[in-house]
């Protein structure tokens, strides 16, 4: 099917475009997995394991979305090249 096609299909809203598409070759950008291996103190996993069990999720998961948050918080203060003028 051709783009245009796709596109008017779509805008139309005429059926499920979702058949369409060969979901088998679907990739999402930057989502790529690497493993890494972190070592921390004791102290640490314990108060990991306490706030994740709090919140119902795992310890990689809670380690996943503070790291997440910070990196998006870093990128949102970081000076421009515009502001350092």
């Amino acid at each position: 099917m051709k783009a245009r096609n796709f596109d008017k299909k779509f805008d139309e809203n005429k059926s499920d475009v979702v058949g369409d598409l060969n979901l088998s070759t679907i990739k999402r950008p930057n989502q790529k997995q690497k493993r890494v291996n972190v070592d921390f103190p004791t102290w640490m996993i314990e108060s990991l394991d306490k706030e994740a069990a709090r919140l119902g999720v795992t310890r990689q998961s809670i380690i996943k979305v503070w790291l997440a948050e910070r990196l998006e918080q870093s990128a949102f203060n970081k000076p421009t090249r515009s502001d350092a003028a």
